[in-house]
């Protein structure tokens, strides 16, 4: 079976105070559509970890110290030909100098009907 990836979820952790923002940023490029329905998205309440280094410019936290950070998790699915905007968008509008960003091919279910 040849598989065709047509769309991806994009998955990026957002601090919760900037998750609204970062969501209408990257549904205004075009990601979040599923059928006749857009803006659609997750968000899943976590809990970040990091240790910005010495030449970091850290969002929250101080160099060199560990920072546990309330954050969401935001998944949307967005079409192949519409990910580098949509990423584009999303490094434009997020508060972290180096955002965590996954961005994992979709199978279509009518490739399993």
């Amino acid at each position: 079976m040849k598989l065709d990836v047509k769309r991806v979820k994009i998955v990026v952790t957002v601090p919760v105070e900037n998750t609204e923002m970062v969501r209408e940023a990257i549904c205004s490029a075009g990601a979040g559509v599923i059928g006749n329905y857009t803006d659609c998205a997750m968000i899943i309440k976590c809990t970040g970890t990091f240790k910005p280094d010495e030449v970091a410019n850290p969002y929250l936290g101080e160099n060199g110290k560990l920072e546990y950070a309330n954050e969401n998790k935001l998944e949307v699915v967005c079409d192949v030909d519409k990910v580098r905007k949509v990423i584009n968008k999303l490094r434009e509008v997020h508060p972290y100098e180096e955002p965590a960003i996954d961005i994992i091919p979709l199978l279509e279910e009518s490739e399993f009907i």
